[in-house]
């Protein structure tokens, strides 16, 4: 005799929304790196490569901390606990990309005061358009 049941689903799986949010967020950073990289002399287009290797190190660890952290899961936290998470999440990703950046693994590296202009700009453009985004879910729903 066969008993098996199907539920609706698991609670860790990741649906569509989770998906948009987590390819804007990690173009948030992106982002945000490569118009740094700009504001120092970089050429994306000349150096389309070097430009992948600044952006690199910061889309790993985005990637590697949030996944740990559990930020795009269906059963993730709700309300104003989101962006605390969302805030201490990127804060420990902004480190794991500037360790990887630092190392030998990347070019470039990562003085003074460079890791608080990356954590301190990355945590208001990422809270920054999650909020909006929040508040524009809330006002259409």
């Amino acid at each position: 005799m066969d008993t098996a049941v199907r539920s609706g689903g698991y609670g860790g799986g990741v649906d569509r929304d989770q998906f948009v949010t987590a390819v804007v967020d990690v173009s948030v950073i992106a982002g945000l790196v490569l118009l740094g990289n700009i504001e120092h002399g970089g050429n994306p287009i000349a150096e389309p490569f070097a430009s992948v290797e600044t952006i690199a190190p910061f889309v790993i660890g985005w990637l590697a901390v949030s996944l740990l952290a559990g930020v795009y899961t269906r059963d993730r936290v709700q309300g104003s606990h989101r962006y605390r998470q969302m805030a201490v999440t990127w804060i420990a990703a902004a480190n794991v990309g500037l360790m990887l950046r630092a190392s030998s693994l990347f070019d470039g590296g990562a003085t003074w005061p460079f890791p608080l202009v990356i954590t301190g700009t990355g945590l208001v453009a990422l809270l920054g358009w999650r909020f909006g985004f929040g508040l524009y879910r809330s006002a259409t729903a």
